[in-house]
């Protein structure tokens, strides 16, 4: 969930750097809006895990860690993949290399 996550959230990012959409005056809210984004997703998909481990009857710890788990990986993917674009940007790297990039650094941290 992590990688696709963050993947999605970088792509809206460089599609903003590439419409001009995204720029100095709007990055503030947009990252605001991408935080948000990521607390609400974490939020959606970690109360479905949980759901879905209770229903497989997973002991309760079990399903509490993997609650935790899912929360943590999709909210920092979703707010690595709004950064990355940026950073890229600024040190003057094509921010389309984000996109692979997210799904690699989740993949190795998730």
């Amino acid at each position: 969930a992590g990688g696709n996550a963050g993947n999605q959230a970088s792509v809206r990012v460089i599609r903003g750097l590439a419409l001009g959409t995204l720029n100095d005056a709007t990055r503030k809210q947009f990252l605001i809006r991408e935080f948000k984004m990521a607390a609400a997703l974490s939020v959606i998909l970690s109360v479905t895990g949980f759901c879905r481990a209770i229903f497989f009857r997973t002991p309760m710890a079990e399903a509490l860690t993997v609650t935790a788990a899912l929360a943590a990986i999709v909210f920092s993917s979703i707010v690595l993949g709004a950064i990355l674009p940026i950073v890229l940007e600024w040190c003057g790297v094509d921010p389309a290399h984000s996109s692979t990039s997210i799904q690699v650094i989740m993949d190795i941290l998730g």
